[in-house]
């Protein structure tokens, strides 16, 4: 692990998953721009590579992302992964939220999916979190029996977004 817990790159047959940098910033902002699409959400904002600088690279950073690096085609990135620590009251620990996990198309079934996982899990142990969780649309099947194989539970809950600002 790095000195700031996020996984040395992990080399593939056709790839690497390795941390992100500053400079794949344009290349993420695409693919979230793809995974909210594929997701049905509002597009990203235009500025999203800005305003992802300083939570992923600041001194003390709120979130990490890694990515997957296609070999032989340098900064062709297929794949990334983000999540951040939380704080679970009902348990007293520690918990990393995996807040995006998402594959092109073209490169879906590949095993990226699994390893993505596989690293951002490895990342939570190293941050000292007791879990991982995440959620995905209830329409997602693709992804429910994904992360069933993977040996997740699923747990049922509603999820609100309330904006902070009230009207005046």
């Amino acid at each position: 692990m790095l000195s700031d817990d996020v996984p040395n790159d992990t080399a593939r047959p056709g790839g690497v998953i390795r941390p992100a940098t500053a400079a794949d910033l344009p290349a993420i902002a695409r693919l979230c721009a793809d995974h909210a699409a594929f997701e049905r959400a509002a597009p990203v904002p235009a500025d999203l590579a800005a305003r992802l600088a300083p939570a992923l690279f600041s001194a003390r950073p709120r979130a990490w992302c890694l990515v997957v690096d296609r070999d032989g085609e340098p900064g062709e990135l297929i794949g990334y992964a983000t999540y951040s620590r939380e704080f679970s009251t009902w348990q007293a620990t520690d918990h990393v939220h995996l807040d995006c996990l998402f594959v092109t198309e073209a490169h879906r079934g590949e095993g990226w999916g699994r390893a993505l996982l596989d690293a951002v899990r490895d990342a939570a142990t190293a941050l000292g979190a007791t879990q991982l969780q995440w959620q995905t649309p209830d329409w997602n099947t693709d992804a429910i029996r994904f992360y069933h194989r993977a040996g997740a539970r699923a747990r049922s809950k509603v999820r609100f977004s309330l904006p902070t600002h009230r009207p005046a």
